[in-house]
């Protein structure tokens, strides 16, 4: 499981400066200023939350508890309907894409609460 958060963390890093230089050379004449600042926040979240990915696996690899596991499945199903349901909006795609992205933004919270959850197993 840590090297699956590593190498998705690593993955979704390395698409998330594709998507932004993307979004700033490709798109920037095509998208409105409201269109773009979404692409941008999509890129953002991903970024952040790839970060967080490659923290749970370092984490895991040293032997952090098992509900980082579900961390990290919940970052990754977060990332997948947040941002990717936001640039699919941004890029045209039908309007039943909109209720995704608030289940990927309450998902991403379940994944911070269940890091957060994670924490308290740390003995000191």
């Amino acid at each position: 499981m840590p090297k699956l958060f590593i190498l998705v963390g690593g993955s979704l890093g390395l698409l998330g400066v594709v998507l932004g230089a993307f979004g700033a050379h490709a798109l920037k004449a095509r998208l409105s200023e409201a269109s773009l600042s979404s692409w941008e926040t999509a890129v953002s979240y991903q970024m952040y939350h790839a970060l967080v990915l490659l923290f749970v696996g370092l984490w895991l690899l040293l032997d952090g508890p098992v509900s980082l596991r579900y961390a990290g499945m919940l970052f990754i199903a977060g990332i997948a309907l947040f941002s990717g349901s936001i640039y699919a909006l941004v890029l045209g795609a039908g309007s039943w894409f909109g209720p995704v992205t608030p289940l990927g933004g309450v998902t991403l919270i379940a994944a911070w609460a269940t890091l957060i959850y994670s924490s308290l197993a740390i003995n000191n």
